[in-house]
């Protein structure tokens, strides 16, 4: 019998990421996921979190799992996908039902109809649902219920998160994951499932900002009292610093590329003024010297220019500056030099680096920031598939999944007669 499996895949515009984890029992008796398989390949295709050409997109979606299957010795048919891009919406919405048993007691089928009536909200032209999130139940006015199941009552109502994407970009990004020969399991917002992987529950009750920087945008998630709070998608990311350092420096995207790679950093003033980088060295076609000083001003103006975005995110729901738990940041423009300073300076906030908690690896990339959805993925599905060991809170995972399969039953069909 074949060992059951989670696969992560993050779809990004830098990088095509894959993780694949497997549960193994600790010597607490319980059982922990075990990353065994971390893989990541140059992505071509995407951009700002969306296809812009399929059969790119389809082939870097291959290289990273045939090496993930390389890797681990084990075939891969099906992933847990994540989905970003700024086309991504949320919006609030109210599900009211009256309870059916005649005793008032409310059921798990009472909940699902209540998450099902939150369902029925005006969606954009050409939107799809991809999440439904419970985040609190009212049971006859008593509000802050977190799980209502088995309480006694006559009306019950739950608010909700909705997240919407463009049909378009969900279609595109299904078909080039489908192309592949694999199957998707579900579709998730890839904030919420970085989330799931760098966040404690503790974190989430206090009240924390969770900022991924990916290439070409930075994903927002805020939590208070366990649930989402606000979520949001910006359009910068840590390319912006390498096209600023392009024009800054007069050179080339590949030079300025590697200039951010080894030289870059958040912190001018920790740059003696004297010190300087040939950028021939670098690629560049002759010498030509530049100041560190000056490249770290580049970076430094670009990292608090994020910074300013994701606290303008933090104004809207009244929480810049005020959130416990602080920020955390992962992704790969996460591992920029000096980047927790220039977060704490423009947050206002204690900020620290986000790895992936709660599992165990032998792997080292499995604590590099930028794997982290790909991991939150892969715990995004144990959830799932475990539901039922989750005291009672099954029906929340299961509603999570959104119009989904509604969106891909016909092309799971056509892409399953012409797999290579």
């Amino acid at each position: 019998m074949q060992e059951e499996i989670y696969v992560g895949l993050d779809v990004g515009s830098h990088a095509v990421r894959v993780a694949v984890g497997k549960l193994v029992p600790t010597s607490t008796g319980k059982e922990q996921m075990h990353i065994i398989g971390a893989v990541e390949v140059p992505s071509s295709g995407v951009n700002k979190g969306t296809i812009t050409n399929l059969e790119d997109a389809v082939s870097s979606v291959s290289r990273a799992v045939e090496q993930a299957e390389r890797i681990t010795g084990l075939p891969i048919n099906s992933a847990w996908v994540g989905i970003n891009g700024g086309h991504i919406i949320a919006q609030e919405s109210r599900g009211v039902i009256g309870v059916g048993r005649s005793d008032g007691e409310i059921r798990e089928e009472d909940v699902e109809r209540a998450i099902e009536a939150a369902r029925t909200v005006a969606t954009p032209t050409n939107y799809e649902i991809i999440h439904v999130i419970p985040k609190s139940f009212i049971v006859d006015g008593q509000r802050g219920v977190k799980d209502p199941v088995g309480m006694n009552g006559i009306r019950l109502e739950v608010d909700s998160l909705i997240i919407q994407g463009l049909g378009s970009q969900i279609k595109n990004l299904t078909k080039a994951v489908y192309r592949t020969g694999l199957n998707i399991e579900d579709l998730v917002f890839s904030i919420l499932a970085t989330a799931e992987a760098v966040v404690s529950e503790r974190q989430k009750e206090l009240g924390v900002c969770i900022v991924n920087i990916g290439a070409s945008t930075t994903a927002v998630v805020v939590y208070e009292e366990g649930d989402i709070l606000h979520t949001a998608v910006l359009p910068v990311g840590s390319d912006h610093v390498t096209s600023d350092l392009a024009i800054g420096l007069r050179t080339s995207i590949d030079v300025a590329e590697q200039v951010k790679l080894q030289y870059a950093t958040c912190l001018p003033e920790d740059i003696p003024k004297k010190d300087e980088i040939n950028l021939a060295e670098l690629g560049a076609p002759e010498d030509e010297y530049v100041g560190r000083r000056f490249v770290a001003d580049i970076t430094q103006a670009r990292a608090q220019d994020i910074f300013e975005h994701v606290d303008k995110e933090l104004k809207k729901i009244d929480r810049s500056g005020m959130l416990p738990a602080g920020g955390m940041l992962t992704g790969g423009g996460a591992k920029l030099s000096g980047i927790l300073d220039a977060a704490k300076e423009t947050l206002r906030l204690p900020v620290a680096l986000g790895s992936a908690i709660g599992v165990s690896s032998v792997i080292d990339r499995s604590n590099d920031p930028s794997m982290s959805t790909a991991i939150g993925l892969v715990l995004w599905g144990h959830h799932i598939r475990g539901v039922g060991g989750r005291s009672g809170m099954g029906h929340v995972f299961q509603s999570v999944g959104g119009g989904f399969e509604k969106i891909t039953s016909g092309l799971k069909k056509l892409f399953r007669s012409i797999k290579p």
